[in-house]
Protein backbone atom coordinates (compact mmCIF):
# COMPACT_ATOMS: atom_id res chain seq x y z
CA UNK A 1 0.00 0.00 0.00
CA UNK A 2 1.52 3.38 -1.06
CA UNK A 3 0.68 6.55 0.44
CA UNK A 4 -0.35 9.21 -0.91
CA UNK A 5 0.79 13.08 -1.07
CA UNK A 6 -2.41 13.84 0.17
CA UNK A 7 -2.14 13.07 3.40
CA UNK A 8 -2.77 16.18 5.89
CA UNK A 9 -2.60 16.40 8.93
CA UNK A 10 -4.48 18.93 11.41
CA UNK A 11 -3.68 20.79 14.92
CA UNK A 12 -5.91 20.98 17.24
CA UNK A 13 -6.05 22.60 20.85
CA UNK A 14 -8.89 21.64 23.13
CA UNK A 15 -9.77 24.51 26.03
CA UNK A 16 -12.13 24.44 28.84
CA UNK A 17 -13.59 28.41 29.15
CA UNK A 18 -14.65 29.42 31.87
CA UNK A 19 -17.32 31.62 30.34
CA UNK A 20 -20.64 31.14 28.34
CA UNK A 21 -20.94 30.02 25.06
CA UNK A 22 -22.27 33.67 23.93
CA UNK A 23 -19.46 35.37 25.21
CA UNK A 24 -16.50 33.18 22.89
CA UNK A 25 -19.09 33.69 19.90
CA UNK A 26 -18.70 37.45 20.33
CA UNK A 27 -15.02 37.18 20.58
CA UNK A 28 -14.72 34.62 17.76
CA UNK A 29 -16.84 36.47 15.37
CA UNK A 30 -16.65 40.65 16.18
CA UNK A 31 -13.70 41.99 14.06
CA UNK A 32 -12.41 44.74 17.20
CA UNK A 33 -12.49 41.64 19.50
CA UNK A 34 -10.74 39.30 17.09
CA UNK A 35 -7.61 41.42 15.88
CA UNK A 36 -7.77 41.62 20.28
CA UNK A 37 -6.83 38.03 20.19
CA UNK A 38 -5.69 37.04 16.83
CA UNK A 39 -5.12 39.66 13.67
CA UNK A 40 -6.14 42.71 12.34
CA UNK A 41 -9.64 41.89 10.20
CA UNK A 42 -12.39 42.58 8.02
CA UNK A 43 -14.34 39.57 9.29
CA UNK A 44 -18.27 39.35 8.66
CA UNK A 45 -19.99 36.40 9.78
CA UNK A 46 -21.94 35.41 6.69
CA UNK A 47 -21.02 32.54 4.63
CA UNK A 48 -18.72 33.23 1.62
CA UNK A 49 -17.68 36.09 2.88
CA UNK A 50 -14.08 36.83 1.63
CA UNK A 51 -11.30 38.26 4.69
CA UNK A 52 -8.14 38.97 5.37
CA UNK A 53 -6.21 38.52 8.73
CA UNK A 54 -3.21 40.87 9.28
CA UNK A 55 -0.18 40.08 11.49
CA UNK A 56 3.29 41.82 11.71
CA UNK A 57 4.70 38.96 9.29
CA UNK A 58 2.01 39.30 6.63
CA UNK A 59 -1.77 38.55 6.18
CA UNK A 60 -4.15 35.59 5.73
CA UNK A 61 -7.06 35.36 2.99
CA UNK A 62 -9.48 33.83 4.47
CA UNK A 63 -13.51 33.20 3.70
CA UNK A 64 -16.08 31.81 5.89
CA UNK A 65 -17.53 28.54 5.13
CA UNK A 66 -19.66 27.62 7.89
CA UNK A 67 -21.57 29.83 10.43
CA UNK A 68 -23.74 28.15 13.14
CA UNK A 69 -24.54 31.05 15.70
CA UNK A 70 -22.79 30.32 19.38
CA UNK A 71 -22.05 26.54 18.33
CA UNK A 72 -19.44 26.27 14.86
CA UNK A 73 -17.42 28.49 12.69
CA UNK A 74 -14.95 27.62 10.67
CA UNK A 75 -12.91 29.02 7.65
CA UNK A 76 -10.28 28.71 5.01
CA UNK A 77 -6.59 30.10 5.95
CA UNK A 78 -4.88 30.45 2.98
CA UNK A 79 -1.41 31.67 4.15
CA UNK A 80 2.16 31.45 2.55
CA UNK A 81 1.70 28.12 0.24
CA UNK A 82 -0.46 26.91 3.63
CA UNK A 83 -4.28 25.81 2.20
CA UNK A 84 -6.25 24.84 5.30
CA UNK A 85 -9.48 24.98 6.84
CA UNK A 86 -10.32 26.69 11.12
CA UNK A 87 -12.88 24.73 12.42
CA UNK A 88 -14.30 26.31 15.99
CA UNK A 89 -16.50 23.76 17.96
CA UNK A 90 -18.07 25.08 21.02
CA UNK A 91 -19.83 23.43 23.15
CA UNK A 92 -21.60 24.15 26.87
CA UNK A 93 -20.23 23.01 29.82
CA UNK A 94 -20.70 22.54 33.50
CA UNK A 95 -18.44 24.92 34.02
CA UNK A 96 -18.49 27.11 31.02
CA UNK A 97 -17.81 26.06 27.40
CA UNK A 98 -15.36 23.76 25.65
CA UNK A 99 -13.71 25.21 22.67
CA UNK A 100 -12.11 23.18 20.20
CA UNK A 101 -9.83 24.72 17.39
CA UNK A 102 -8.89 22.47 14.47
CA UNK A 103 -6.64 23.64 11.38
CA UNK A 104 -6.47 20.64 9.26
CA UNK A 105 -4.91 20.78 5.80
CA UNK A 106 -0.88 20.63 6.41
CA UNK A 107 0.59 18.71 3.67
CA UNK A 108 3.80 16.41 5.00
CA UNK A 109 6.48 19.05 3.45
CA UNK A 110 4.89 21.77 5.78
CA UNK A 111 6.10 20.95 9.13
CA UNK A 112 7.45 24.53 9.60
CA UNK A 113 3.70 25.59 9.24
CA UNK A 114 2.40 22.89 11.39
CA UNK A 115 4.94 23.48 14.06
CA UNK A 116 4.50 27.39 13.83
CA UNK A 117 0.64 27.07 14.03
CA UNK A 118 0.73 24.28 17.32
CA UNK A 119 2.79 27.28 19.16
CA UNK A 120 0.73 30.20 17.66
CA UNK A 121 -2.55 28.64 18.32
CA UNK A 122 -1.88 28.07 22.04
CA UNK A 123 -0.68 31.65 22.45
CA UNK A 124 -4.07 33.03 20.61
CA UNK A 125 -6.24 31.15 22.62
CA UNK A 126 -4.63 31.88 25.70
CA UNK A 127 -5.31 35.72 24.11
CA UNK A 128 -9.03 34.64 23.34
CA UNK A 129 -9.53 33.77 27.25
CA UNK A 130 -8.24 37.09 28.16
CA UNK A 131 -10.50 39.05 26.17
CA UNK A 132 -13.48 37.40 27.12
CA UNK A 133 -12.84 37.78 30.66
CA UNK A 134 -12.78 41.64 29.43
CA UNK A 135 -16.58 41.10 27.57
CA UNK A 136 -19.61 42.51 29.71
Amino acid sequence: MTTTSTETRSVVIERDFAHAPDKIWRALTQPHLIAEWLMKNNFVPTVDHRFTLTGDWGSVDCKVLEIEPQRALAYSWDAMGLESVVTWTLTPSAAGTHVRMEQAGFRPDQQQAFAGAKFGWQKFLGNLDEVVARID
